[in-house]
């Protein structure tokens, strides 16, 4: 059997006390409008590896769930912001990728749906709005986002609400500076701040306290993190420590595969720590493989967004995914939230990619996952179950980390 059908049967014997519990521990706290988890499972692991608070897949979510997404997006913003009007949303700069801009128009729509003025903008001053083109072959229409004494202006409109999709790999300081104009995520959760670290930190605690209470064992849903830092990739002393932290942290893994029973050989990713784009990623078995990198990959492992150099790495235990294509070809569930409610998923699939590999990068394609289902009923859904809880623990991980970190979500209630 395998474990996610453990912790699916689990959590159908003890809804109610698992609806208790989270409830609880979201008291008093700030959650995202929106976020994306890209989720692993081994079999005998279930876990996030990824969690983005500008997701970029809301054009690739199940139809079902794009249809009932704008009631959700309805009941946050009226819950946490009142009756707030007039909305922006604010993407990134600099990016032809046709298919982000498909998911800008599809977030446009969800939240025109649900009965706001919305409008796509850029933090920068332009002459003239600009006419994107999406992959479906539609155009967005984009505009500046002017900061007036510290509100927010948007095509001569004041703006209620700003919706970021911008990472905020840049942090955009002067442009910024003295805005009033609540943002959501705030500006301060994003890369040119955030680190993935503290995310797995709070989230491989919060499980602890999840699997005691369904009875489980607690590493089946924790994903083991370390840091490492200076990080320079030219140095040949910081990449033998480096070689030598790897060595040293998948003896551990292996030492827990043991008591697990879990026969695979660990392995692990090296990322970036205020990393996005899946840039700076790179996969590895032992220390010597990293004393071994030619200068084409210590190029890449040294490049971030926005031209920012890597100084700080997160060691990430490598979850194999046993979902694989009749192409042979590997797939990984992905899980959409709003707040603290599950909204949309799908599987990406990638036939040239293996299952211990990245499978976010170019040439993924999009396949039905609709957490929709769970509405018609629970017991007959264990893979969205279980991914579902998976990505609502990861949202309430995000909630902890912005508490931790003292970052506010100003106009939030």
């Amino acid at each position: 059997m395998y474990i996610q059908d453990e912790i699916h049967n689990k959590i159908v014997e003890n809804c109610s006390r698992v609806t208790e519990w989270y409830h609880e521990r979201a008291k008093g706290l700030e959650f995202p409008v929106y976020a994306s988890f890209d989720v692993r499972d081994s079999g005998e692991k279930v876990v996030p590896v990824d969690a983005n608070l500008f997701p970029a897949g809301f054009n690739n979510i199940c139809p079902t769930d794009k249809e009932a997404a704008h009631e959700i997006v309805r009941r946050y913003v009226s819950n946490h912001y009142g009756e707030v009007k007039s909305l922006a949303l604010l993407c990134e700069e600099h990016t032809g990728n046709v298919f982000y801009w498909e998911n800008i128009r599809t977030l446009l729509k969800i939240f025109e749906a649900a009965g706001y003025s919305i409008s796509a903008c850029l933090p920068r001053e332009m002459n003239q709005p600009v006419t994107v083109a999406t992959s479906s072959g539609a155009n967005v229409v984009v505009h500046s986002a002017i900061n007036r004494d510290g509100q927010m202006w948007v095509d001569n409109q004041k703006i209620d609400l700003v919706i970021c999709n911008n990472d905020f790999s840049v942090d955009y300081e002067q442009w910024y500076e003295g805005i009033r104009t609540p943002f959501n995520p705030p500006r301060e959760l994003g890369w040119y701040r955030r680190k993935k670290y503290s995310f797995f930190q709070q989230y491989n605690v919060l499980v602890t306290d999840f699997a005691k209470l369904i009875d489980i064992n607690p590493n089946c849903l924790q994903v083991a993190t370390d840091v490492f830092s200076p990080f320079d990739a030219n140095d040949v002393d910081s990449r033998d420590q480096l070689a030598k932290k790897v060595d040293e942290f998948l003896d551990r893994i292996r030492e827990q595969y043991k008591i697990q029973g879990i026969k695979s050989e660990p392995f692990c990713f090296l990322k970036n720590n205020s990393g996005t784009y899946g840039l700076a990623v790179m996969q590895a078995r032992s220390g010597a493989e990293i004393q071994d990198w030619n200068n084409k990959v210590r190029k890449k492992m040294r490049a971030a967004k926005g031209g920012r150099e890597v100084t700080e790495l997160i060691i990430q235990e490598g979850i194999p995914t046993r979902y694989h294509e009749p192409d042979g070809g590997a797939a990984e569930p992905c899980i959409y939230t709003v707040g603290d409610d599950l909204v949309g998923g799908f599987l990406r699939s990638h036939s040239e990619k293996g299952p211990d590999e990245s499978l976010n990068s170019p040439g993924a394609v999009y396949k039905r996952l609709c957490v929709s289902d769970l509405q018609i009923k629970i017991a007959n859904c264990p893979m969205e179950n279980v991914y579902g809880w998976v990505s609502r623990l990861g949202v309430l991980a995000i909630a902890l980390e912005a508490q931790a970190g003292d970052i506010k979500f100003y106009g939030y209630r």
